[in-house]
């Protein structure tokens, strides 16, 4: 079985990065997705889904470095779970936990460099495997991130 999901949005917080008692590296992020939309009466509407980001290896150190609050990116992964909590209204909400395979920074000029085409991959996620996953990439302008 095979599942994908291809998520645009906005960095909630700035990545935090740590590594595994093996070593290997894994950084978290916050996702905001955001869809608008106007009811047959005129009316404007938004609604934002939180989905919390993992990526690992190469790419959770590239993310950490690279990305900050606000950044938009596309990410391509794999949902792992959802889990239950109580907001800050007392209201209940879920958070959906999900394991990047591809990140692509968007959102126009950052340091000065064009960001067009910069895509980070990593093939397999470690936590399935048990294993230390071949971390894949692809590069614009020799290895700068964007």
């Amino acid at each position: 079985m095979y599942q994908q999901i291809i998520l645009i949005g906005n960095l909630g917080n700035d990545p935090e990065l740590r590594h595994t008692a093996s070593g290997t590296a894994i950084s978290s992020f916050r996702l905001a997705v955001n869809k608008q939309w106007t009811t047959p009466e005129g009316e404007k509407r938004e609604k934002t889904t939180w989905f919390r980001i993992s990526a690992w290896q190469k790419q959770a150190e590239l993310v950490s470095q690279y990305l900050t609050k606000g950044r938009q990116v596309m990410v391509i992964g794999e949902i792992e779970e959802a889990s239950t909590y109580i907001n800050k209204a007392g209201e209940a909400a879920a958070s959906i936990e999900v394991t990047a395979r591809t990140i692509k920074f968007l959102g126009g000029e950052h340091g000065g460099v064009n960001e067009e085409e910069t895509v980070f991959q990593t093939n397999v996620a470690p936590q399935a495997t048990g294993k230390k996953a071949p971390a894949k990439r692809q590069l614009a302008e020799a290895d700068i991130p964007f």
